[in-house]
């Protein structure tokens, strides 16, 4: 019975695929064939119309001898891509460590969009935009407490910061409030003997825009109005209780002339006395060099260098928003003295296209970049199942009394850990854990808590401020998680993912056939030396001066020449120099020596070493030294601009075939082309490749 259903089972499967074999080929005929592999229309249509750039939707146009020309050029072109990559299968091109490695490497590269929820993503970069178009000007007061403190800790912060705030909104001078309870150092700053003027900043953090400050502190400073104070909000250093100014537009870097009197018994006056002598049309630089205390800007009429909001006073931003380009600020005051301000420059925020490569830069390094992960993350666990066995129930009778049992706890990697860990030197070893019970589940995979403690191994950091063991676990569990659910849908990208199979087939393909180029073109012309000296011998006699395409393998008329540089007349006139030059090709003739007699007759030592002699090959059309009447054996005198050149041709060499090593380079290239063409050739015999030129003529595009 068994047997039977089975038959009749595989006969169903068959007819079905029978019959949708035949409906496809109706629909999406075969266009060529490679080894017995049918490869359709609609496979090549897809490639092709990629390769000259034309959208696969886009209504045919009419036919040319040009389009029908290149249509069948990318027949043969993607043919022949097709036998190579059946050979490169065969002889499993696929298994070699190095393409394996590059293709991860790609493949990591290729899956990171396919891992994030591109809504949220979109969210995130929609919303750095916004923000960046202006500048905050706040003060903070921070209550510390460890991200992994425990429950108690938390609390006792969480209080002393609400005990704070309430001060704070009652009208408490929040100046005060960040010298008293202020716990980040820049509020008190740190006076001492050797730095008596690193006063505190009592709270006041200046301007800043997106990507500035944690993601958190950010949110809460850009959703705050200016001139209240915000409700305690909890960031990993602790929770801050933040007071906005303003909010001013931010324009980037800026260009600025500046003069800077600084605090001190009429500086007022000062400044405003210098801000009347350009008003009534003083030269600013001349005024900035008479009054500025800025000495560094001074000296370049007061020019600052371009800097970005948040390294300059929160006093500057304002009036640089508020300053046209190539006006004066009236006179202001800030906690460093009394200034005038003129914007020579003022950047323009790009439009939003172009700023998302910055911020997915800046992203890499900023807490926000967890979003669009821990999106992807619930959408894998709904996707593919989950269940946390640290938050499920152990069955039990209905009329049971007893307490209720999870199926797993984190208690053993708890007790697996010490302080250690927030030194980054803690270590998994065999036999910490006893509990072997899965924590979660996410598809088919299940996950324990020596899971657990080797991915805490793997991923501890430093962190001095110790934290509570259990808030740490807790913590690292959801990270955990996170982490396996992303991992899960990696796995299965190219199941799930058509888009994405498509995309590595075709990085994987694109490896293999450089890979199998390489080795049987490529390198096998370059390293199969007998081979090239062969083809060297046939083809070389197939070349001629005649024709213009074969110039490169010949040279032209040669000379072997050498030229006698003397920089000045005054060392050596040239008249005693052709002398010498007589003498040498007299006595020696030897190149090595022509130095010799032209010097002879030079006393001074720095004169002698003057004169210079180099002897090399010209080339007729590639040279600028001979003159056209100078290709004959003999000496010629050229003059230079305080001295003079003679040049000797020793040997003069009619037009010629190049060696093998003078030309290998184009051999070389010859030898791969004919190369590949045989291979091209041996493929398709090999793998019997049918053309159906029926379904190629019926094309429209």
């Amino acid at each position: 019975m068994k047997k039977r259903f089975i038959q009749i089972l595989t006969a169903a499967i068959a007819l079905a695929f029978s019959a949708n074999a035949m409906a496809q080929k109706q629909n999406d005929p075969v266009i060529f064939e490679v080894g017995g592999q049918p490869i359709y229309k609609s496979e090549f249509m897809r490639e092709f119309l990629k390769s000259i750039g034309k959208e696969p939707a886009a209504a045919p146009t009419a036919c040319t001898y040009e389009k029908r020309k290149a249509l069948e050029e990318y027949v043969d072109v993607y043919v022949n891509f097709r036998a190579k990559l059946a050979d490169a299968n065969a002889r499993r091109i696929d298994t070699l460590i190095s393409l394996k490695k590059e293709l991860r490497g790609y493949r990591q590269e290729l899956a990171e969009p396919y891992l994030i929820d591109s809504a949220t993503m979109e969210h995130i970069l929609r919303e750095a935009y916004e923000r960046n178009q202006y500048a905050v000007h706040a003060s903070h007061i921070l209550i510390r407490v460890n991200r992994n403190a425990s429950p108690e800790d938390t609390m006792a912060a969480y209080s002393k910061a609400i005990e704070v705030y309430n001060k704070a909104i009652k009208g408490a001078d929040f100046n005060q409030l960040a010298l008293e309870y202020s716990e980040d150092p820049s509020a008190k700053g740190r006076i001492s003997e050797q730095n008596p003027n690193a006063v505190g900043n009592k709270g006041d953090l200046g301007c800043f825009t997106v990507f500035n400050m944690v993601y958190n502190f950010e949110t809460a400073a850009y959703n705050t109005k200016p001139g209240t104070i915000c409700r305690p909000i909890r960031t990993n250093y602790g929770y801050h209780i933040i007071k906005v100014h303003e909010k001013m537009k931010y324009y980037g870097k800026s260009g600025l002339l500046h003069i800077w009197v600084k605090e001190g018994v009429g500086a007022e006056g000062k400044i405003r006395d210098a801000y009347q002598k350009i008003m009534d049309g003083d030269d600013f630089a001349v005024v900035c060099r008479n009054y500025s205390d800025d000495v560094n800007s001074a000296v370049n009429g007061g020019l600052l260098p371009e800097v970005e909001l948040n390294q300059i006073p929160p006093e500057y931003v304002k009036h640089i928003s508020e300053t046209p380009v190539g006006q004066l600020s009236e006179p202001f005051h800030s906690t460093y003295g009394w200034h005038i301000i003129k914007v020579v420059k003022l950047d323009v925020l790009p439009p939003y296209e172009e700023m998302v490569p910055t911020y997915k830069q800046r992203l890499a390094r900023d807490a926000r970049n967890t979003a669009p992960k821990t999106a992807f993350a619930e959408q894998c666990k709904e996707r593919y199942g989950f269940t946390d066995f640290t938050q499920t129930y152990l069955k039990q009778n209905k009329n049971s009394k007893a307490p209720k049992v999870y199926l797993a706890s984190l208690k053993a990697s708890v007790s697996a850990l010490n302080d250690s860990v927030y030194r980054k030197k803690w270590h998994y070893r065999d036999g910490m854990v006893d509990d072997m019970r899965p924590l979660f589940q996410i598809g088919d995979q299940e996950y324990n808590n020596i899971d657990l403690l080797k991915f805490i191994e793997a991923t501890q950091v430093y962190n001095p401020r110790k934290g509570n063991l259990d808030a740490f676990v807790d913590q690292k569990y959801k990270e955990f998680i996170e982490d396996r659910a992303i991992a899960y849908a990696d796995s299965r990208l190219e199941l799930d993912n058509a888009e994405f199979k498509a995309l590595m087939d075709e990085y994987r393909n694109g490896l293999m056939i450089f890979s199998y180029t390489d080795k049987m073109v490529w390198s096998k012309a370059i390293l199969d030396s007998t081979g090239l000296k062969d083809f060297y011998a046939t083809e070389s006699k197939k070349k001629s001066l005649d024709k213009e395409e074969d110039e490169n393998y010949f040279w032209n008329t040669r000379a072997k020449i050498h030229i006698v540089r003397v920089p000045d007349n005054t060392i050596l006139a040239p008249e005693k120099a052709e002398k010498a030059v007589a003498r040498w090709q007299k006595k020696s003739g030897k190149a090595s020596v022509l130095r010799d007699y032209i010097v002879a007759g030079i006393k001074d030592s720095a004169s002698r070493k003057a004169v210079t002699v180099e002897s090399k090959t010209v080339e007729d059309g590639k040279q600028t030294i001979l003159n056209k009447e100078e290709w004959a054996t003999g000496s010629y005198t050229h003059a230079e601009q305080n001295g003079y050149a003679i040049v000797i041709v020793e040997k003069v060499t009619d037009p010629c075939l190049k060696s093998l090593m003078e030309a290998r380079g184009y051999y070389i290239n010859d030898y791969q082309n004919h190369l590949d063409t045989e291979l091209i050739k041996t493929l398709r015999k090999q793998y019997n490749v049918v053309i159906h030129k029926d379904v190629v003529d019926e094309i429209t595009y």
